[in-house]
Parts: structure tokens; C-alpha cells; sequence
């Protein structure tokens, strides 16, 4: 569930001074993450790339106390469960988005990824979980790219992960991933923490 809470008494009080009121409140930042664990454990239980660097989102973010707390139409709001938002390509060639609740248990997660994105792409239609703090995502996995920006507007101000194709190397595989936060949700010290978080969930996978 969600509830409002007085920002001014929240650890987030001059972030909510100086930037609420912000034209373009929005910081991104790129960091290249090693996923060579990643594509093995795909190969090795079939489970979807995309799934898996889902799941490894929503449990670093779960260690980032920010990630519960998000503005929303000018007011700061304190939720106890996070999800994470997929694009879906549907049935009709167009797309849709869905969201699905995080567990740690990963086979939960999976199972819950496979049922909402099947229904979306089946059934054309998105949904949406509004009592979760809701993380989202793109994966644009037709080309290998360096950065992604997405648009602002004030109708979403959820944190965002993106990224392209991973890229196979002699060694190891790499994916640079953008991560689009609202400056009043977190600072870039607690973006930092979450980058760092990302890449040990992705490296202690089983």
C-alpha cells in the first residue's frame, strides 16, 4: 500500500525544497555492467535475460531505502512494496506495459512475469499495480546501444532502467545501462548504491 507522508519531516525535505518545483527534475546516469553470470544462467535454465535482469533490479533496489518513497502530483508519498514495469510487444504488433510485483523469491517472480506478460501481449492490454512503488523498465534489444534518455513528463515520475543488446566479448559480456530517477526520490549517491547493488545480484545469481 501507499500513504502520503509530510516530506517535511522526511529524509528527503531539501530535496523536495529545491526540486519539486523543477522544469526537468529528472538525472540520468550510464554505467557499463558485467553480465557474463547473467547469460550463462539463461542458457543454463532457459529463463528469459529479460526476466532475470528484472528480478536482479527489483532486489537491489529493495536494499535502497529511496526506492520506497516517491513524489507524486506535488506530494511525497511512502510505499511498502516495490514492482517492476515491462514493455510487452502484443499480439497486434503494438505495445503494451505491465506491472509485476517483486518477490525475492525468484521462481515467484518468474512465474508472475510469464502469466502478466503473456496476458498483455494476448490480450492488448496493460495493467497496472498503483499500491506499488513501481520501477520501470525498457529493453531495446534489437541493437547494442551507449546510452538511452527517455522523455520527462510530470504524469511519471517512477525511476526508469533501459538498455540495449549486451555485448559478447573475448572474456566477458557487457550492457551499459541507463537509470532515470526523479532528483527528489534519491540522490546520486543512492543511484551509485543501486548500480552497485545491480551488479552484485547479476554476479550472485543461481
Amino acid at each position: 500500500m501507499k500513504r502520503e507522508i509530510n516530506a517535511q519531516e522526511s529524509n528527503r525535505a531539501e530535496a523536495f525544497r529545491m526540486w519539486m518545483s523543477s522544469p526537468m527534475p529528472m538525472v540520468t546516469l550510464v554505467k557499463t555492467l558485467d553480465v557474463s553470470r547473467l547469460v550463462k544462467v539463461c542458457k543454463r535454465s532457459g529463463m528469459k535475460f529479460t526476466m532475470l535482469m528484472s528480478w536482479c533490479i527489483g532486489k537491489a533496489a529493495s536494499q535502497v531505502e529511496e526506492f520506497y518513497t516517491l513524489p507524486v502530483d506535488g506530494k511525497l508519498y511512502r510505499y511498502d512494496r516495490l514492482a517492476i514495469n515491462v514493455i510487452v510487444e502484443n499480439s497486434k504488433g503494438g505495445i503494451n506495459s505491465c506491472d509485476i510485483p517483486f518477490s525475492d523469491d525468484i521462481q515467484q517472480f518468474s512465474r508472475d512475469y510469464l502469466i502478466f506478460t503473456e496476458q498483455a501481449a494476448n490480450e492488448c492490454k496493460s495493467s497496472f499495480l498503483n499500491e506499488y512503488m513501481v520501477i520501470g523498465t525498457s529493453a531495446m534489444i534489437q541493437t547494442e546501444l551507449d546510452c538511452i534518455v527517455n522523455q520527462y513528463t510530470d504524469q511519471f515520475c517512477n525511476p526508469m532502467v533501459m538498455w540495449g543488446k549486451y555485448r559478447k566479448g573475448l572474456f566477458k559480456t557487457t550492457l551499459p545501462v541507463s537509470f532515470q530517477f526523479h532528483h527528489v526520490q534519491m540522490d546520486g549517491g543512492h543511484a551509485a548504491k543501486f548500480f552497485a547493488n545491480l551488479q552484485k545480484e547479476i554476479d550472485n545469481i543461481k
